[in-house]
């Protein structure tokens, strides 16, 4: 059975229902906590016979201010295009080649606070995102098997990908304009699966709403490189290690969509300053960019609830 795990100021808590029980652990990163399971494991089992001998114990979740499970620094790498929906959306046809690109772990932000808009922003997009949490180095030339997942992977985080499409779009930049500090809010839950769960990642369904309007719903068999694959495909460059994330990409839903095809052909034949004038003065009629005052509200788990990574809660105000 997985494990929640949740970080709050002062330290690691066991999750169970509504009930959190404290890890007694020295750990104060992520990997740390990795590296101290037995700690984790023997919560568990106290919070098992504690609840069995009085049916109650430890603290209230909804008492509890949780962090980011993620502790930073780290390093945050994600998925570019890796749901066939979001593919669609963006105008994508044919085969789409497997990339990556690096956020800055200044990003990363708990499941609560508020998501700042720069001033300079005007299109601010959402994407939720499934987390991979590394439990394990992966050094570059590793080649992961479905089979051996576990053996890399420790956990699951839900995860939104903030995007300022103005700077992405018109930069071409994705590390800056999805970089700004609370642009990846991370939790509530570290998720901790046995290795016999990772059979159910694919059950895994995202769901995003705007102000109680669902966005995104997508299971993970909308992604197009599933999680060994994608791990194989960044260790021929990339290393990782215990603590590391890595965003595995969005579904279809995000506000931002590649305009009509005639469009775009009448687009390619503007100047560049011209044409991002023209393509900004139609995106500003689009009401589902985020705005000040908005709540996002993110979840991420499995229909029978056999793995579930909590619900994210984030307010959107301006910079």
């Amino acid at each position: 059975m997985s494990t929640n795990v949740l970080r709050t100021a002062d330290g690691w808590w066991v999750v169970r229902d509504s009930r959190a029980v404290r890890i007694e652990t020295k750990a104060v990163t992520t990997a740390e906590l990795l590296a101290d399971l037995a700690a984790v494991r023997e919560t568990v089992r106290e919070t098992i016979r504690e609840e069995a001998a009085s049916g109650d114990t430890g603290t209230a979740v909804a008492d509890l201010v949780a962090l980011s499970p993620v502790t930073t620094p780290c390093r945050v790498v994600a998925q570019m295009v890796n749901y066939r929906s979001h593919a669609r959306d963006s105008g994508f046809t044919g085969d789409i080649p497997p990339a990556f690109f690096r956020k800055a772990s200044g990003s990363v932000s708990g499941p609560g606070e508020a998501i700042v808009r720069p001033s300079h922003v005007k299109f601010l997009d959402y994407e939720i995102e499934l987390g991979l949490v590394m439990g394990a180095p992966l050094p570059v030339g590793t080649v992961v098997t479905e089979q051996d997942l576990p053996s890399y992977v420790a956990g699951l985080v839900v995860t939104n990908d903030v995007s300022a499409r103005d700077v992405q779009l018109t930069k071409t930049q994705f590390y800056e304009s999805k970089s700004y500090p609370t642009f990846t809010p991370t939790g509530p839950f570290l998720c901790l699966l046995e290795p016999e769960e990772f059979a159910h990642l694919l059950d895994l369904r995202l769901k995003l709403s705007v102000n109680g309007d669902l966005r995104q719903d997508r299971t993970l068999a909308d992604m197009i490189v599933r999680p060994a694959q994608a791990l194989t495909l960044l260790a021929r460059f990339q290393a990782l290690d215990a603590g590391d994330l890595l965003l595995t990409g969005t579904p279809g839903g995000t506000a931002l969509k590649a305009p009509p095809k005639a469009v775009e052909k009448i687009g390619a034949l503007l100047p560049p300053a011209m044409k991002w004038k023209a393509f900004f003065r139609s995106q500003a009629r689009n009401p589902r960019y985020l705005r000040d005052g908005d709540l996002i509200t993110a979840t991420i788990a499995t229909p029978d609830g056999r793995i579930d990574l909590g619900e994210q809660r984030t307010p959107v105000t301006d910079a």
